[in-house]
């Protein structure tokens, strides 16, 4: 099983844990990533050893930026190995653009809001769809195999599409800055783009994602800012191994450990929602962008 697969099937099994989906839809979902009823099990009892339920704060305001949001529009482009499909949000005017990276669940409609967002806060952005070679999430009536089809997909895949909408938002903002932001599976895939080089990024923000092992990000020159979730055992136990591999590079980096809040916190549709730590992320997020795609 490659380290993204795992860690899709880690996320369906805490998802149980936290009392989020019953046991009978998680070896549901688990079965569609391969995993045996015993291997199941057995994953399951690991991540309710490690993850103890946490209590919930998900607030009642606006998602930080929703005030501002700019319409997105349904984009596609020549990809490496055929077309791909995206959200596009052009920002008034654009101080850098940003490419978004989706969850286990595909390019869906919170993704779009980010991207919405963003370019309400001054960067145009565009939100990939990485099942687009697929038909696009929208051909998936069931977001579990929308996220197991993710997980039949090469990571080498992934960075050759990722790198292709970096090249998409730098024809479509000629001479600005690219950054890149990504949750969850996202987030790893933020990692994995990095530690393939990707030398038109400029800045990085990836949350909550799992870490490849013994990354390499030598052929980046990307500022990043990693935000991670105290609650979030799982992921966050590898922020000492993000931070060294970042100074071994010496790219300029910043790790942040949002209190009380755990994983997916920064989903305002999702259960573990949590308003002030999605503020104080947002915040930084927007501060970081300013400064390193500034013109």
């Amino acid at each position: 099983m490659t380290t993204l697969r795992r860690y899709l099937a880690e996320e369906i099994a805490t998802d149980h844990v936290d009392g989020l989906l019953t046991r009978r839809e998680t070896l549901r979902r688990l079965a569609l990533l391969g995993l045996g009823t015993a291997a199941a099990g057995e994953l399951i009892s690991a991540c309710a050893a490690k993850h103890p339920v946490p209590e919930r704060s998900t607030g009642s305001g606006q998602p930080p930026g929703a005030a501002n949001t700019q319409p997105t529009t349904a984009i596609t482009w020549a990809g490496p190995q055929g077309q791909l499909q995206g959200a596009w949000a052009q920002a008034p005017e654009s101080k850098g653009c940003v490419l978004v990276i989706h969850e286990n669940k595909g390019l869906t409609d919170w993704v779009r809001s980010v991207a919405g967002r963003l370019a309400g806060a001054g960067h145009s952005a565009l939100a990939i769809d990485l099942l687009s070679e697929e038909g696009g999430t929208a051909a998936f009536q069931d977001p579990a195999q929308a996220t197991a089809a993710l997980g039949t997909i090469a990571v080498e895949r992934f960075t050759r599409d990722l790198n292709s909408g970096v090249a998409e938002l730098k024809l479509r903002a000629p001479g600005q800055k690219v950054g890149v932001v990504g949750f969850c599976f996202g987030g790893g895939l933020v990692w994995q783009l990095l530690a393939s080089g990707a030398p038109g990024v400029s800045a990085a923000v990836p949350f909550y994602g799992p870490l490849p092992a013994n990354p390499d990000f030598a052929g980046s020159k990307a500022a990043v800012l990693a935000i991670y979730a105290a609650l979030d055992a799982r992921v966050t136990g590898t922020q000492a191994a993000a931070k060294a591999a970042l100074d071994r590079t010496g790219l300029v980096n910043e790790i942040v450990v949002e209190p009380d809040a755990d994983h997916a916190f920064f989903n305002d549709t999702g259960p573990r929602y949590n308003e002030k730590a999605a503020a104080d992320a947002w915040q930084r997020l927007l501060d970081w962008f300013g400064r390193y795609l500034a013109p």
